[in-house]
C-alpha cells in the first residue's frame, strides 16, 4: 500500500504466527524433492509452507499494517481449515519494521532464509531498499505500496493500480465533474519519494492534457500542519487540490482549507485516507470537500467478495475498524495461495516454481473489484481506479462515486512512458 499513515500503535514486534498444525506428511526436505515428486525450496517442509510478512505494526502505517495482517491471517486460517495448499498448512512469519527502512532491511535478512515467499512487504521506500536483494534471492514478494518503480522485477508484485495511473483516472474525473476548464490553476501537494513522486507524475500528465496549470507544494512525511501549503494555494486561487500524503495530513489540509475559505474539491490518493479521520474535527469538511481515488472498491460496495470479507472480518475481529488494509491483506493472501496452487500443480514449490505459478494468473478475480493480471511484472495488474468519498456509518468510511474506470489518457501516458 502505501507510503505512510498516521494513527495509533499496534502490538507485536518480531512475532511468529503459527496458524495451523501439521498434516502428517513425510519425506520432504527444505531444498529438494519430496516423496510425492514435488520439488521444494526454502520455507517448504513436508507439512508446512512458511510465508513472510514484513509490515508496520507500531509506526505511522500501523493503521493499515495491522488490519492488513489480520485479514491475511483470516484468509490463511480459512485456507488451512479447508486442507491447506499442496497437502501443507500455511504458516506466517511476521516482523514489524515500524515503517523504518533500516529495520525493514534487517527484518528481511532474518526472515528471508526461513520462507518460501513474502506475502507482504509494506512501504514503497522499504521495497525500494530491498529490490536488489529480493531479485537476487528469487523470493516472490507482494508489495504493500503501488509505486511504478516496483514494476519490471520478476519476483516483485505490485498488487493494484499504480499511483500514477490512479491519479490520471482521478484527475480526469475531477475535470469532468467539478467544472474545471483549460487555464484553471489547481494545487498539487505531495510527499517526496516513491509514493508522492509517482502520484505527482500522473497528476502532471493529466493536468497538462486538460490544460490545467499546477501550483506545486511538497510536504515532508513528518509534517502535521498543512497551513503553509494551504496558504500558498489560497493565494494562487486554485480551483481544486490534488494530494498524495498521509491521512493525518489530509485532515489538516482539508480542515485548514475549509476554515480559511478555500472550499474547493480535494482529490487524495487512497493511501491518504483512513476512516478514523471521520472522528476528528475535520469530519464536516472531509464529507463536503474530499474525494479519494485508488484501485480498490469501497468496503461499503455490493460486490460479493467485499460483502463476504466485511462479514468474515467483523466476525473474527468485532472490535476492529475496517479500512483499505483489510482488502489489501486479503488480496495478498489470495493471490499468493493461487500462485502456490499453480506451483503445486507443476510439482515445483521451489522459489522459481512459485514465481512461475504467480505468472500464470492472468485473470485473477475473487469478486472484490477489478480483474487483475499478474502475468507480466512490468505492467500494473490493473489500470482502473475508483472514485470514493467519505461517509460515516458505512464499512471503511467510504462510499462509491465512480466505479472502476480506465480513462483514455492512461493508454496515452503508458505509450509515452514506454
Amino acid at each position: 500500500m502505501n507510503r505512510t499513515h498516521l494513527g495509533t500503535a499496534a502490538v507485536a514486534v518480531s512475532l511468529v504466527l503459527t496458524l495451523a498444525g501439521c498434516s502428517g506428511k513425510t519425506g520432504s526436505s527444505a531444498d529438494g524433492t519430496n516423496a510425492g515428486g514435488v520439488k521444494t525450496g526454502p520455507g517448504v517442509t513436508a507439512d508446512a509452507i512458511r510465508v513472510g510478512i514484513i509490515t508496520d505494526l507500531t509506526g505511522p502505517a500501523a493503521p493499515l499494517g495491522k488490519p492488513s495482517l489480520q485479514a491475511t491471517q483470516l484468509y490463511v486460517d480459512q485456507v488451512n481449515a479447508a486442507g491447506g495448499v499442496c497437502g501443507r498448512k500455511l504458516k506466517l512469519v511476521v516482523r514489524d519494521h515500524g515503517f523504518d527502512v533500516q529495520k525493514a532491511v534487517a527484518a528481511y535478512a532474518e526472515v528471508q532464509p526461513q520462507v518460501a515467499a513474502l506475502g507482504s512487504l509494506l512501504g514503497s521506500a522499504q521495497t525500494a531498499a530491498l529490490l536488489d536483494s529480493i531479485e537476487r534471492d528469487g523470493l516472490v514478494t507482494m508489495v504493500g505500496g503501488n509505486a511504478a518503480s516496483s514494476l519490471g522485477h520478476q519476483h516483485i508484485q505490485v498488487m493494484s493500480t499504480t499511483y500514477d495511473l490512479d491519479m490520471i483516472n482521478g484527475v480526469d474525473w475531477l475535470v469532468r465533474t467539478q467544472g474545471l476548464k483549460s487555464g484553471d490553476e489547481i494545487g498539487l501537494v505531495h510527499q517526496p519519494g516513491e509514493y508522492g513522486e509517482n502520484a505527482a507524475e500522473g497528476v502532471r500528465f493529466a493536468a497538462k492534457k486538460a490544460g490545467l496549470d499546477l501550483v506545486v507544494r511538497t510536504v515532508k512525511p513528518t509534517e502535521t500542519d498543512m497551513t503553509a501549503q494551504v496558504t500558498a494555494l489560497g493565494a494562487a486561487k486554485v480551483k481544486a487540490i490534488v494530494f498524495a500524503g498521509t491521512p493525518g495530513q489530509t485532515a489538516s489540509l482539508v480542515g485548514v482549507a475549509a476554515a480559511t475559505g478555500l472550499k474547493v474539491p480535494v482529490l487524495a490518493h487512497a493511501a491518504a485516507y483512513v476512516p478514523q479521520l471521520l472522528a476528528t474535527p475535520a469530519k464536516p469538511a472531509l464529507e463536503k470537500m474530499l474525494y479519494v481515488t485508488g484501485g480498490v472498491p469501497a468496503l461499503s460496495s455490493d460486490l460479493p467478495g467485499v460483502k463476504k470479507l466485511v462479514k468474515d472480518y467483523r466476525a473474527k475481529y468485532p472490535k476492529e475498524e475496517l479500512n483499505v488494509g483489510v482488502q489489501v491483506g486479503t488480496t495478498n493472501g489470495a493471490v499468493l495461495v493461487e500462485a502456490l496452487k499453480a506451483a503445486c500443480e507443476a510439482k515445483d514449490l521451489s522459489r522459481a516454481g512459485i514465481t512461475a505459478g504467480l505468472r500464470t494468473l492472468k485473470r485473477f478475480d475473487k469478486g472484490m473489484g477489478s480483474v487483475l493480471d499478474f502475468s507480466d511484472p512490468a505492467k500494473s495488474p490493473s489500470r482502473k481506479s475508483y472514485v470514493l468519498r467519505p461517509a460515516a456509518g458505512v464499512p471503511g468510511g467510504l462510499k462509491t462515486v465512480q466505479d472502476a474506470t480506465e480513462v483514455p489518457a492512461v493508454a496515452e501516458y503508458l505509450a509515452a512512458r514506454d
